[in-house]
């Protein structure tokens, strides 16, 4: 596993963590809880993980591609009333999060243009490419250049126990040649998908350094003592929540 659980139960990337502290980041267990509504900004005093005095922002996902940029300070008064499944921010002091339960949840950094995402892809988002997707608004809208971003792919349904049948095998197939590097095929036209692993080929190829990518290889559907699972328990119990922001400017 490329990551470390802290006492507080969330688990950080050593990539991210730099000596200035330039990135605030987290991805939730089932012990991580929040006990706000996050599908607006909510100061994140007292959020395990959170970075001190800042706003941690979640909204509705539906499984897209779609993006919402926050490219100014938020207020209490901020309503995010759409559907996204990827956030995008260069504001300090703003915690940008998505919640998981099996899918995958992407976190992004920027550390020279100074800009992060969290991105939450399940098979539908990872097949419509919602990284490389989200990798093209952050060069076209803050210039970041994708060899120097950093990537950590999450916790999520691993290959091991994430079977997929054939509508989504033939979504796979139209989505390029490489489609069978991220499949264990099985019988009766079931399949294992590599959810990390398809999502992570889609970044090398748009240019991502293979280094600035790091992997937190644990799978949902196993570790029941740490996440939730929707495969596992056949309805959503709960999620896990991860997040990733710049930290407040110091006044």
């Amino acid at each position: 596993m490329n990551g470390e659980m802290t006492r507080a139960s969330v688990i950080t990337v050593p990539a991210f963590s730099d000596p200035g502290g330039a990135v605030h980041h987290f991805f939730g267990t089932r012990q991580h809880t929040m006990a706000h509504d996050l599908e607006i900004g909510i100061p994140s005093q007292g959020i395990q993980g959170a970075a001190p005095s800042a706003w941690t922002l979640s909204v509705k996902q539906v499984h897209g591609t779609d993006a919402l940029v926050v490219d100014r300070a938020l207020s209490s008064a901020d309503r995010f009333t759409g559907g996204w499944d990827a956030l995008v921010t260069d504001q300090p002091g703003v915690m940008v999060a998505v919640r998981s339960a099996d899918c995958v949840p992407i976190l992004v950094h920027d550390p020279v243009q100074r800009v992060v995402a969290a991105i939450h892809a399940g098979w539908r988002g990872a097949v419509e490419a919602i990284v490389p997707k989200t990798l093209a608004l952050l060069e076209a809208r803050f210039g970041s250049n994708p060899n120097q971003v950093r990537l950590s792919i999450g916790p999520s349904a691993g290959v091991c126990c994430y079977e997929v049948d054939e509508p989504v095998l033939e979504r796979l197939r139209q989505g390029g040649a490489s489609w069978e590097k991220v499949v264990r095929l099985g019988s009766k036209g079931k399949a294992n998908l590599d959810l990390k692993g398809l999502i992570r080929s889609q970044a090398l190829a748009y240019g991502a350094s293979p280094q600035a990518i790091t992997t937190v290889n644990l799978c949902t559907i196993c570790h029941e003592d740490l996440f939730f699972s929707y495969r596992r328990e056949g309805k959503v119990n709960g999620t896990m929540i991860s997040a990733i922001g710049l930290p407040p400017t110091q006044r």
